[in-house]
């Protein structure tokens, strides 16, 4: 026994409407909830004068997140780090927050394709 569909049913058409016939089915967009959990990488730049406070040990204290150095570079003048976060959306964003009015710079990690 052979089953064959017929146009409609190859085409993913739902109901009688023929408009239906021409347009896909929609898909529903979920927000991203603030409990969600999420990867960060950051650029940390220290001015001289934060450069030996220990911000990536109080960050992972203060915040329900993981810490992790991919990269670093202190000197005298400045220090540059490479930060990655780990943990839920809203603790992530909290954790940048707090860095940043501490006088950290934060910036995202622009990920190459070599990389990525």
């Amino acid at each position: 026994m052979r089953f064959s569909l017929s146009r409609r049913e190859r085409a993913g058409v739902r109901g009688n409407n023929a408009t239906n016939y021409f347009m896909p089915a929609k898909k529903k967009i979920s927000k991203t909830k603030p409990t969600s959990p999420t990867q960060q990488r950051l650029w940390l730049m220290y001015p001289p004068r934060l450069i030996k406070k220990p911000f990536i040990w109080e960050v992972a204290k203060k915040f329900k997140v993981t810490t992790n150095i991919r990269q670093a570079s202190v000197t005298d003048e400045i220090g540059i780090v490479c930060l990655e976060l780990d943990g839920k959306r809203d603790e992530v964003k909290a954790a940048i927050k707090w860095l940043e009015k501490q006088g950290v710079n934060v910036e995202p990690v622009e990920i190459s394709a070599i990389e990525g």
